[in-house]
């Protein structure tokens, strides 16, 4: 019987393979026979994308008359055109007013949430919850193909150290284990299994490569990192997106070993096409070609075009460098037809993919447009992901949860707020009506008569009038929450601070309020970490609630009161001070590490060394306990993996989540390497008093590293291996590698 049933699945498989195999020759035979039928200019317009100017554009509108070109065949796809009527109307002169009628492909920044708007993805990422991030991305993707969207300039991977970067709000954080996991779960989430499934876009993974590492983190500035850091750190959540199928790829704005992203052969044809073999097409960013021209590398728009085609890139962004020159340039020798071709047979082939030439109008649906936005379930989703996003970061004597029956004093900016609770880069989200603010979710929670409020002063302001009124407020209050933190466009691109405090009299508001001898609870809201030394010092607790979107308020209320207790984890360090940043966990020792005993060490006069708050780091209501590490071996080999085991208590009075995290220390290695490294996690619900052994197995594959040749090895020696709660408190064991 087990034979048969053997048989039977080589056979369905068998199937399955032949019926691909016949699809992709039926794709490849209808798009050559186009591509046949093309003229030169035609090829060229595949590879031009050009802003409708519909939504907010995030760079110079370099040629407003798309709609001329559209209607000669000359445009491969539109940016920030939304809404069902709106693409069909577009689509429609494409298919029906060209001569060959090739259709559209429409962009948009869709970067945590459509219209129902997710917590921001450095929040999402502090959950650890691979199937919610997912979902996240899913219920995105089911809203955007809904108005028209059938590309997604998402997933931002790029792996991001500084806390200043206004960017870092959109990527996973500083890890390069975590954050390949997430890059791979969002790109699960947008596109699915299938590209032709109509609630599904195309995803863009972004920004190639090694963005994250601007310096002195200002947005659009150069980066210089050794090959083996790129490899190592920044690459790896790239390989990710594009081996869980991602159907593009988006270059940055930087300069990477001094050639600018944008017409970097290295990335864009050694890597991405001979070392990986991406078979999507890969987009610039908004007019990135145009910009090699201040960097300093393009003597002209004319030569830009010549340098970025070149180096391998299919689709300029807004620059309308492609379509002014390539014809000219192929004329003169300077690019080659075949590699115009070649960019627009990739472009077509995603097309034919998601299915727009049998038809063209298939994700312009207005009955979807009203049945598939901002649904009950979508809410939810919205309303889950932001609980689990949320980091306890202090809790003094039990402060949290709030007990009923007290008189709870709401004050600060963000209280009432519903514009900047959804965050940056919120795609079509409403910033007036729809999101629920603390106000609202609190009400809900406890009832409006056990509240009272003040504002007590603005985001951003010198203004103090409000001081005195939020001081009696919290006076006449049993506990004081208190909400502060950043305008939404503090972070996104563009956005990056210099300091991290919180900006206006905010802290000064802070103080008067502990000076009533009351209670105080500070609820965060930014969109990266802060420097909240004084805050961590003198309040009772802090949650960090990030921009946690739509459900925003709702989600607040259930954590402050405890019907949801937080199980967040950093995914990113908190400095003490900015001028610790960058400040990583993962970082290396050096040939003098910190010594209190010498002067002669790694360190500061004014601060330690020590984060704020680590790497991994979150509290819960409920308190957990690590014993009993045990492994399997004292030695690892090729064919023997190593188990690590540990029991994990619940020594608290609350049922809670825990992130178990692994790390491993690779003691002495042909280059150096990280004092730690996150290799495994588990997360994990328990009753109050419960306890469970959490298992880890570690292979040699997880000890791979690149080397100074860039050859992915591992190497024998020996290892110490961490697990704990956080990436500072930990229990620790060793083994050799064999």
């Amino acid at each position: 019987m087990q034979k048969i049933i053997y048989i039977l699945t080589l056979l369905s498989l068998s199937f399955t393979i032949s019926a691909q195999n016949s699809d992709k020759i039926k794709m490849n035979k209808f798009v050559d026979d186009l591509l046949n039928k093309m003229t030169l200019e035609e090829k060229i317009g595949q590879t031009v994308l050009y802003t409708s100017g519909y939504d907010v554009i995030t760079g110079p509108t370099v040629d407003p008359n798309y709609k001329e070109y559209l209607k000669k065949g000359m445009v491969g796809g539109i940016f920030n055109g939304v809404g069902a009527d709106y693409t069909r109307s577009l689509q429609k002169i494409a298919v029906e007013e060209t001569r060959l009628g090739i259709p559209l492909l429409f962009g948009y920044d869709v970067i945590h949430g459509y219209k129902t708007i997710f917590p921001m993805p450095l929040a999402e990422s502090c959950s650890w919850d691979l199937d919610a991030i997912e979902n996240s991305a899913r219920i995105a993707s089911k809203e955007a193909t809904a108005e028209g969207i059938n590309w997604i300039f998402a997933p931002m991977v790029d792996i991001a150290r500084d806390a200043r970067w206004g960017r870092i709000v959109e990527g996973a954080g500083e890890d390069v284990y975590w954050g390949s996991l997430v890059a791979a779960a969002r790109i699960r989430g947008i596109q699915g299994k299938d590209l032709k499934d109509r609630e599904r876009a195309m995803a863009c993974v972004k920004h190639f490569a090694a963005y994250g590492a601007s310096m002195a983190g200002r947005d659009y500035n150069t980066v210089d990192v050794s090959l083996v850091e790129l490899w190592n750190t920044y690459l790896p959540p790239f390989k990710a997106a594009l081996y869980a199928g991602s159907a593009t790829i988006m270059t940055a704005f930087n300069d990477l070993n001094g050639i600018p992203a944008t017409a970097n052969k290295y990335l864009l044809k050694d890597i991405l096409i001979d070392k990986w073999k991406f078979d999507g097409f890969v987009v610039s960013d908004y007019t990135s070609v145009n910009e090699m021209i201040p960097h300093g590398y393009a003597r002209d728009e004319k030569h830009s075009a010549e340098l970025s085609m070149n180096a391998g890139l299919d689709m300029d962004m807004q620059g309308g460098v492609f379509m002014k020159y390539l014809k000219e340039l192929i004329a003169e020798g300077k690019v080659l037809e075949k590699d115009v071709t070649l960019a627009a047979r990739k472009i077509l082939i995603k097309k034919y993919e998601l299915g727009l030439f049998e038809d063209p109008y298939r994700y312009s649906d207005s009955k979807r447009e009203k049945t598939d936005i901002m649904t009950a379930e979508h809410k939810e989703a919205a309303r889950d992901m932001a609980r689990k996003s949320f980091v306890l970061l202090k809790n003094d004597n039990q402060v949290l949860p709030l007990t009923s029956g007290k008189k709870i004093a709401l004050i600060g900016p963000m209280i009432k707020d519903k514009r900047e609770i959804i965050g940056s880069w919120s795609a079509m989200g409403d910033r007036t009506n729809v999101p629920v603010s603390i106000y609202e979710g609190m009400v809900e929670a406890v009832g409006e008569h056990n509240l009272l409020y003040a504002k007590g002063c603005d985001i951003e302001s010198d203004d103090t009038s409000g001081f005195e009124e939020a001081v009696k407020t919290a006076s006449q209050a049993d506990i004081v929450v208190v909400s502060v933190g950043e305008f939404h466009n503090m972070t996104g691109e563009n956005n990056s601070r210099a300091g991290l405090d919180l900006p206006g009299v905010q802290l000064q508001l802070l103080k008067k309020l502990k000076e009533t001898g009351k209670p105080i609870v500070m609820v965060l809201m930014s969109g990266r970490p802060m420097t909240i030394t004084w805050e961590n010092a003198h309040l009772d607790a802090i949650l960090d609630v990030w921009f946690p979107g739509t459900m925003g308020g709702a989600a607040i209320a259930d954590v402050l009161t405890g019907k949801y207790n937080p199980s967040g984890k950093l995914t990113v360090t908190f400095p003490q001070v900015v001028g610790q940043i960058p400040l990583f966990y993962n970082h290396k020792s050096t040939g003098r590490p910190f010594d209190a005993s010498t002067n002669y060490g790694s360190r500061y006069w004014d601060v330690s060394n020590d984060p704020l708050y680590p790497f991994g780091y979150g509290l819960s209501y409920t308190t957990f306990e690590y014993a009993d590490m045990k492994l399997s071996s004292e030695t690892i080999t090729k064919n023997s993996p190593l188990k690590i085991s540990v029991k994990v208590s619940n020594t608290g009075k609350y049922d809670g989540e825990e992130v178990v995290q692994l790390y491993t220390r690779d003691v002495i290695g042909s280059i150096t390497r990280p004092v730690k490294e996150l290799k495994g996690y588990s997360k994990i619900f328990l009753k109050a008093g419960e306890s469970r052994i959490v298992d880890f197995t570690l292979t040699v594959d997880d000890l791979r590293f690149y080397n100074a040749d860039l050859e992915y090895v591992y190497e024998i020696g020996d290892f110490s291996v961490f697990v704990g709660g956080n990436s500072q408190k930990t229990l620790e064991g060793k083994f050799t590698l064999k």
